[in-house]
């Protein structure tokens, strides 16, 4: 067995938030070693943790849009990994979902990440990745983020969450759609050749 199915194995049995998750535990993550597109979202949704496929559900709709990419290529595992912040689904909360459970990445995300490509482009969706993974702009709102997207380019771009008050936000901030959705797509372009 290769290290990422061996870890892939590990993940899928994970027991550590039991007592957390009201509805049971089911860790949705893809990722294989030749991946060079990494796309870090906030943790599945209801409809994710029924058909157990990540993005399944309005928000992919979305953010296949934006990315541009087919079903067929964010679903296949040899060119696109899909790493929650938290691989299960934490449940409702009011106004949403609850947040990803804050020991899944501590736990899992070094060593996922260690399997993949050094040249690969990581995609930050929302506030949770990027609180993880970009610690220096934890004082700048989203938007401020989002909008500094070239300040980390080529290897990470930070985006909002798909979800459908994005479309709000999308109407508040117009740049994104004009500037940040075309160099997204060029980013994947360059790693998914």
């Amino acid at each position: 067995m290769s290290d990422s199915a061996g870890l892939a194995a590990e993940i899928a049995a994970c027991t550590t938030c039991t007592a957390h998750l009201p509805h049971g535990v089911r860790p949705v993550v893809q990722f294989s070693p030749t991946a060079r597109l990494l796309i870090i979202g906030q943790a599945p949704g209801s409809k994710v943790h029924e058909s157990g496929v990540p993005w399944d559900d309005a928000s992919g709709d979305r953010l296949r849009e934006w990315t541009g990419l087919t079903k067929a290529q964010m679903y296949d595992p040899a060119r696109v990994a899909l790493v929650p912040m938290g691989f299960c689904y934490p449940g409702k909360a009011s106004g949403g979902d609850k947040p990803p459970r804050p020991e899944c990445a501590p736990r899992w995300h070094a060593r996922v990440l260690d399997t993949l490509p050094a040249d690969r482009l990581t995609l930050l969706v929302g506030t949770y990745a990027q609180a993880h993974y970009l610690p220096e702009s934890r004082k700048l709102s989203l938007t401020e983020r989002v909008r500094g997207y070239r300040d980390h380019l080529p290897r990470v771009l930070p985006l909002p969450h798909p979800a459908w008050r994005s479309a709000i936000w999308m109407r508040k901030n117009p740049w994104f759609e004009a500037e940040v959705l075309p160099a997204l797509r060029e980013a994947i372009l360059q790693v998914m050749r």
